[in-house]
């Protein structure tokens, strides 16, 4: 895995695994050979794979037919990539989830890892969520690929865990309360009288509100200065995510590249699963300090 012309054979065979929100695209995780765990969409007759059955937009399709439930990889899809990662002779392995704080997939993984004596296994919880995971995961087997060192490849997943930035703004809060993903945001009379939240995770992984603007054009030009301010003095690697709100993402990410001290722009749409908890009109910024090597 991951193995070059020009460097030896790695002793340990490390297997990365995350979840189907690190909101990376395909491309990515081929290249990298990354192993995805897809959480799971649930209407009353029918279920689909995150990412493997439904898009997002279907979901936001049919939000007004029907809110689904999500939930996460069943412990019987867990144990059975983890033998797969066993039987084909993997010795360690990562696997990197969304924020425990907002599903159970990081404790579930974790359980079930203990089951696998013989490989090495360390889950790590992000503490977010969305390409706030996708840069953990990518910085992780990017640092596979320079050291095939599993410490220091789980050291640097949990440096990008203590160092992320993320911001999203939603459209309404209705579909988080519904979902009972608010955490520590509330906004009842604030929706009533148009103030939109910038809502952030705090340490726990959970969404907290940053501040608050009035309407919808002052809360995505308060997004763009959190961002012109990240990067003003620091070397940063940006994603910018959407749900359902592609143009005004596009703006953000057509700033982001105009800035200075932005090594990478990613950029990217939400997974259905995401999306089922923010309705659609989300605008997310990920931000993540780059180390200097």
């Amino acid at each position: 895995m991951f193995s070059q012309d020009n460097k030896p054979a790695p002793r340990n065979k490390i297997a990365i695994v995350t979840d189907s929100t690190c909101d990376l695209e395909p491309e990515i995780i081929s290249q990298y050979g990354i192993h995805v765990l897809p959480l799971h969409i649930i209407y009353k007759d029918r279920e689909y794979r995150d990412r493997v059955d439904i898009t997002p937009q279907e979901v936001y399709d049919h939000l007004e037919e029907e809110i689904p439930k999500t939930s996460l990889p069943s412990p019987a899809e867990i144990y059975e990539l983890f033998n797969r990662l066993h039987d084909q002779e993997f010795t360690h392995v990562l696997a990197i989830h969304i924020s425990s704080g907002l599903s159970g997939t990081y404790q579930t993984v974790a359980t079930i890892a203990q089951e696998f004596k013989d490989m090495v296994i360390e889950v790590v919880d992000s503490k977010t969520l969305s390409f706030g995971l996708g840069f953990s995961v990518l910085e992780a087997v990017r640092e596979y690929q320079r050291s095939f060192n599993f410490e220091k490849v789980v050291g640097t997943a949990k440096e990008v865990v203590e160092h992320i930035k993320a911001y999203y703004v939603v459209s309404t809060l209705e579909y988080l309360k519904k979902g009972g993903r608010i955490g520590y945001v509330a906004g009842t009379l604030g929706e009533l009288l148009h103030i939109k939240p910038i809502i952030s995770i705090n340490q726990e992984g959970k969404y907290i509100t940053v501040t608050k603007v009035r309407g919808r054009e002052q809360s995505l030009h308060k997004l763009a200065g959190i961002l012109k301010e990240h990067v003003r003095d620091t070397l940063s690697n940006v994603a910018i995510v959407h749900g359902g709100a592609e143009q005004e993402a596009r703006n953000l990410e057509k700033l982001a590249h105009e800035l200075p001290n932005i090594k990478e722009v990613f950029f990217g749409q939400i997974s259905p699963a995401m999306g089922v908890h923010t309705g659609p009109g989300l605008v997310g910024l990920l931000v993540y300090p780059v180390r200097q090597r």
